[in-house]
């Protein structure tokens, strides 16, 4: 299965309510009217896009098409544009799609440290083999450093990832410092020149504060190695978990200063309009979706490829 496809399957819930809703609600020779309007953003807020997206594509269609003879494929085409830039937000990211390595900042100097964090049992660990895997199949040296301490599991889990790529881990007894951890790492990536060193956090909910400034302590000690580290602050959400994705990317966003995200578990359950929602509400992008449970099932969010998907047929 291609790449299109397996999107287009992640997606089926998102795309069953917009395909069908715009079919059932705007049908060629009435007018598209207030009501109309209405009962639209209703059904698109049930995508989990949020109300502010979903109020801006309302009004792009007021705008455009208000009081006018209904057009399906021109409003299709509206929509499509709207969540196209909403997704690309106000900066018009754009990555090099030849290159997946692209949405990933890298160090002038030395090792790039990726600073992986997430909530409980949304996939991180995977997400970060994942990513691993992709470094790796482009040239990249990888360094691990284990540091979810608190779970003996968590530890054993990333070490088996890390026998079956072939790299480099760094880890520590069950409830050691985590910050210990990272700042190991640190000195391991440096010395035997690694390109990338990811820092594996232990999984939280927002709301426990002492694991929050857990995170912060973190950043501080392996900048004492490598001072601009981290690099990148990946922020790893369960596409499964609608709005709630939102709450936790406002919590780690303000605690590890998150630069993009890894959209984990896209299935059929999930509602894809989440992306639009946090990229709406907070400018930080998507940078990779999980895109099925094997390793290589990691891919460069595109923007258009994502709407595309949403409404093909």
């Amino acid at each position: 299965m291609g790449l299109f496809d397996r999107l287009k399957r992640g997606l089926e819930k998102t795309k069953q309510i917009l395909r069908t809703d715009i079919r059932d609600l705007f049908r060629s020779g009435e007018i598209l009217d207030e009501k109309l309007l209405g009962d639209f953003e209703s059904r698109l807020i049930r995508t989990d896009m949020g109300v502010a997206a979903a109020s801006r594509i309302i009004s792009r269609l007021r705008q455009d098409h208000g009081g006018r003879t209904v057009d399906v494929e021109a409003i299709w085409k509206t929509v499509r544009e709207e969540l196209t830039a909403l997704l690309r937000g106000q900066n018009d990211v754009r990555w090099d799609l030849t290159n997946p390595l692209s949405p990933l900042a890298r160090a002038t100097a030395g090792p790039t440290v990726v600073l992986v964090a997430g909530v409980n049992g949304v996939g991180k660990t995977t997400s970060i083999a994942k990513i691993t895997n992709l470094l790796q199949k482009h040239g990249r040296r990888v360094v691990l450093a284990a540091g979810d301490t608190f779970r003996a599991a968590a530890v054993e889990q990333l070490s088996m990832w890390a026998q079956r790529l072939g790299c480099t881990i760094v880890r520590k007894e069950s409830n050691s410092d985590p910050a210990a951890v990272a700042f190991e790492g640190a000195q391991k990536a440096v010395e035997i020149s690694a390109d990338y060193l990811i820092v594996d956090t232990a999984g939280r909910l927002q709301t426990q504060k002492n694991l929050m400034d857990e995170l912060t302590k973190i950043r501080r000690v392996i900048q004492k190695v490598i001072p601009e580290a981290p690099h990148e602050s990946l922020l790893v959400l369960d596409a499964t978990t609608g709005q709630n994705g939102l709450s936790q990317a406002k919590s780690f966003s303000t605690a590890v200063q998150c630069t993009g995200l890894v959209l984990a578990k896209l299935d059929g359950t999930a509602k894809g309009g989440i992306a639009v929602a946090i990229r709406q509400e907070l400018g930080i992008p998507v940078k990779y979706i999980g895109v099925g449970e094997q390793v290589d099932d990691l891919e460069l969010f595109d923007p258009e490829g994502f709407v595309e998907a949403l409404f093909s047929r």
